[in-house]
C-alpha cells in the first residue's frame, strides 16, 4: 500500500500572496509578506502534524485540495441556498492557482522533499458554510 496523508487548514483560504521588493542600498532584495509568511507557517504546522514521525516522501506525489470559501453575505437567501447546493460556484479571489501555489510551497521538506515530485494536482474551489482547506497527499507508485 503507497503512503498517504490529508488534513484540514480551517479559516479563510489565502492565496499566496506577491513578492515584495526593497531597496537596501544599492542593492534590491525580495521577500514575502507577514500575511503570506503567517498561513503559510499554519500549512506547515497542519502538514507535520499530520505527518507524525514521517519523514518528507522522495517519490512523486498526487495532492488533492478541496477549498471551502464562505458565500458572500451580500448574497440573498435564494442566492446563498443556489451556492451551498452547488449550482453557482465561487469565481471571486483568492485565485485558485494562488491557493495552490501557497500549499504546495508550504509542504516543500514537510510532506515531501520539493514540489517538484507533484506530477498530479486537482484543486477545486466550492461555497461552504465554514471555510478552510482539506489538503490530500497519495505517493504515486
Amino acid at each position: 500500500m503507497s503512503f498517504q496523508v490529508a488534513f484540514t487548514v480551517e479559516g479563510k483560504p489565502r492565496g499566496k500572496g506577491r513578492p515584495r521588493f526593497a531597496r537596501r542600498g544599492n542593492f534590491v532584495s525580495t521577500y514575502t509578506d507577514a500575511k503570506t509568511m503567517s498561513y503559510e507557517t499554519e500549512i506547515k504546522l497542519a502538514a507535520t502534524s499530520a505527518m507524525g514521525s514521517s519523514k518528507p516522501l522522495e517519490t512523486p506525489v498526487k495532492v488533492y485540495l478541496t477549498v471551502k470559501v464562505p458565500v458572500p453575505t451580500s448574497y440573498s437567501k435564494k442566492r446563498t441556498m443556489a451556492c451551498l447546493a452547488g449550482l453557482e460556484r465561487p469565481t471571486k479571489k483568492p485565485d485558485i492557482d494562488n491557493i495552490a501555489k501557497i500549499y504546495l510551497d508550504a509542504m516543500n521538506k514537510v510532506v515531501y522533499l520539493d514540489d517538484t515530485q507533484v506530477v498530479h494536482l486537482v484543486v477545486s474551489k466550492i461555497y461552504g458554510t465554514e471555510p478552510f482547506v482539506a489538503v490530500h497527499i497519495l505517493e504515486e507508485v
